[in-house]
């Protein structure tokens, strides 16, 4: 697709032309069979751990947004993937250093050319993020939507940290609970229902 064509579909809202330009799901998630994947969210309390080592030593380390890394020893290095509901700046995609890129958010109007055109691009489905937003009863975090997605995986084992449900609040940003579209709560039960479920997921 041209880059005039990209704009376009995406001005219009062509989901078809858009999801023509990533790979499939299916592709995406036999990636990760019988590896160990490392899932980072942006909680502060993350920063008060010394998790960095145990995060670098994951087969597959995702992280999201603008995946603030303050330090090495708390958060570690590596970004083999990147969960996207934001742009990103050009100085923060360089620092992060990702290998592949996933446009999780609905709102398409914010995918930019760089993200779609990059090697091993994924856009998840409309139908997928509207069938996690019923169960949650609210908008679903990029965390909430990874955890949904890679369980679908035959991956060993799916370790999160960094995901505290807002209590300690975001690295990336000075918004409250009450400034986010999300239930936290919701989305805590939702977690501890996949953890009795499936052995697979830990939370540090």
């Amino acid at each position: 697709m041209t880059r005039a064509g990209f704009y376009l579909a995406r001005l219009l809202r062509q989901e078809g032309p858009l999801a023509a330009m990533s790979v499939p799901q299916s592709g995406l998630l036999g990636a990760l069979a019988g590896k160990s994947v490392a899932l980072v969210g942006n909680a502060r309390s993350l920063a008060e751990n010394n998790h960095g080592a145990a995060i670098d030593a994951h087969d597959v380390v995702v992280r999201i947004n603008r995946a603030p890394m303050p330090q090495a020893e708390s958060h570690g290095t590596r970004t083999d993937w990147l969960a996207l509901a934001v742009r990103l700046a050009p100085q923060d995609r360089a620092r992060i250093g990702a290998g592949r890129y996933l446009w999780m958010s609905h709102k398409r109007k914010r995918l930019d050319w760089t993200t779609a055109t990059s090697d091993g691009f994924y856009l998840h489905p409309q139908a997928d993020y509207a069938d996690l937003q019923s169960r949650l009863g609210a908008q679903p975090t990029t965390g909430a939507m990874m955890i949904d997605l890679l369980l679908r995986s035959e991956l060993a084992g799916l370790t999160l940290y960094g995901f505290d449900f807002f209590a300690s609040l975001s690295l990336s940003g000075r918004r409250t609970a009450r400034d986010v579209p999300h239930d936290f709560t919701s989305e805590a039960d939702f977690v501890a229902g996949l953890m009795a479920q499936d052995n697979r997921l830990i939370r540090r």
